[in-house]
């Protein structure tokens, strides 16, 4: 691939996009999303049409792709630090025992760059910034305390907020997003165009590097999707009240607000398109995509109506929250257009990345090298995937979709060579596949599950899925 050269690696990770966006993959329900920049980025590219998560969601789908390690079932992943909230199941630190792909590479040579405003990543007890020799974090992004004030009026947070959406959370989690973004007057103050220009002037100033690894994290297209509205009107063109954010609750919006729901994240999806083909135009004009892998993929999708349910969530399971899409653009575009829907993980990027890099991981990762396989055509090493959330593991083969707690309770199968799969569970009438995907699940998290963690199962008793924050309750 690289011709003998020293290879050059950017991922590009965006968070909550949702594969059906890109039209590689085909368009959402309500309609086709416009990302011809990504589009034009997957003709030159590996195509990977069974990409999962190995955990959820956003720091233990991170914690994955970081270090190649599986993150579920989540030993040792009751997190109650200080500067956090009591996160998902896993929503921690990376562990101090698992060197990072950053600190590995850089070991090795590579110079070694993170831009990210995914400020989940630098509360006071994260470190996910280790192994890099350059880390920015642009701040404001949800409720990152950017800013302190001035307060938002009740007639601004009554313009933003549905009076249907409007809890004392809820409230709150609008005035902190709306105060961090005071001043954003032009495209360029938004976050995406933020994350993705200064990826790129990283690239201009790091051009003497031999060889350089350079991790670019996009919170966008994350709710709230507050986009310049011209974007908004591409989708919308019609004065409707304003809808940025989930309700997490399957109490449906009315029809007028999931439209504007919808146009808000497609109007989102399509700046984070704009701006990352400006990283490639960079890459282009700096001559990088001759000896360059770039990766582009997401942690996880978003529900925006889908089965009347806006947000995402451990159980049920869902694709359009689980399937992610996964492109490896290869230096000069080798390999374009080549698909593979081998079964792949989070862990598996890991792998691959230090597979192309010729580095060994100085300690066993759990991820697998999948390119070589993928490119001739081969099925891999998987036959499944098992997907971990909280205390609701998923399991996927190429016939089923399985989703139970940890207790083998709340199980929810359905099949895929249905023509509408998810339009019913068909759990009742097949017990002893329920039987034998558990045995799966339970063995893909090394033959038990946690104490604490089946005891959060025995407590949530309806099986929850994400709340506005991803956060459990400080007792349980």
């Amino acid at each position: 691939m690289s011709n003998g050269r020293p290879i050059n690696i950017v991922l590009v990770i965006f968070d909550s996009l949702r594969k059906d966006c890109l039209s590689v993959h085909g368009q959402p329900y309500w309609g086709a999303v416009h990302t011809p920049h990504l589009d034009a980025f997957a003709e030159e590219s590996l195509v990977m049409t069974r990409a999962y998560p190995e955990s959820l969601p956003t720091l233990p789908a991170r914690r994955a792709i970081y270090t190649g390690r599986r993150v579920y079932p989540f030993h040792d992943g009751d997190f109650r630090l200080k500067g956090d909230f009591v996160g998902a199941p896993g929503w921690g630190p990376i562990p101090e025992d698992q060197p990072t792909l950053a600190e590995i590479l850089r070991e090795t040579g590579y110079r070694t760059g993170l831009i990210s405003d995914v400020y989940h990543m630098f509360k006071p007890s994260k470190n996910f910034w280790r192994g890099f020799d350059q880390w920015m974090f642009l701040r404001g992004q949800e409720v990152d305390p950017g800013r302190s004030g001035p307060a938002l009026t009740q007639d601004e947070v009554d313009y933003w907020l549905p009076k249907e959406l409007q809890t004392e959370p809820a409230i709150a989690f609008i005035r902190q997003c709306l105060v961090n973004m005071r001043d954003r007057r032009r495209e360029e103050d938004y976050f995406a165009p933020r994350v993705l220009r200064e990826a790129a002037l990283w690239l201009e100033q790091n051009q003497d590097a031999d060889r350089f690894f350079l991790t670019v994290e996009s919170f966008d297209p994350h709710e709230p999707w507050l986009v310049p509205p011209h974007y908004r009107k591409m989708y919308l063109d019609k004065d409707t009240p304003e809808q940025v954010k989930s309700g997490y609750s399957d109490e449906g919006l009315t029809a007028e607000l999931l439209e504007r729901t919808q146009a808000n994240y497609s109007a989102s999806v399509t700046q984070c398109d704009r701006w990352f083909g400006y990283l490639i135009e960079q890459m282009r004009v700096l001559g990088s995509l001759d000896n360059t892998v770039v990766i582009v993929t997401t942690d996880h999708g978003h529900s925006i109506g889908d089965r009347g349910y806006c947000g995402k969530r451990g159980h049920p399971s869902m694709p359009e929250v689980y399937d992610t899409p996964l492109f490896i653009r290869f230096p000069s575009g080798e390999h374009a257009a080549t698909t593979s829907d081998m079964f792949v993980t989070h862990v598996d990027i890991a792998a691959a990345i230090l597979e192309m890099a010729k580095v060994a991981p100085p300690i066993p990762i759990d991820g697998v090298p999948f390119v070589a396989d993928a490119l001739s055509g081969s099925n891999g090493s998987r036959d499944h995937v098992t997907i971990g959330w909280g205390a609701c593991p998923t399991v996927i083969t190429d016939r089923w979709w399985f989703n139970c707690s940890v207790l083998g309770t709340h199980c929810l199968l359905y099949d895929l060579e249905e023509p509408d799969p998810f339009a019913h569970s068909v759990a009742e009438r097949h017990p002893e596949v329920l039987e034998e995907l558990f045995v799966l699940a339970k063995r893909d998290a090394g033959g038990t599950f946690p104490d604490w963690l089946v005891d959060l199962a025995r407590r949530d008793a309806d099986a929850p899925g994400c709340t506005i924050l991803a956060a459990r309750t400080e007792k349980s």
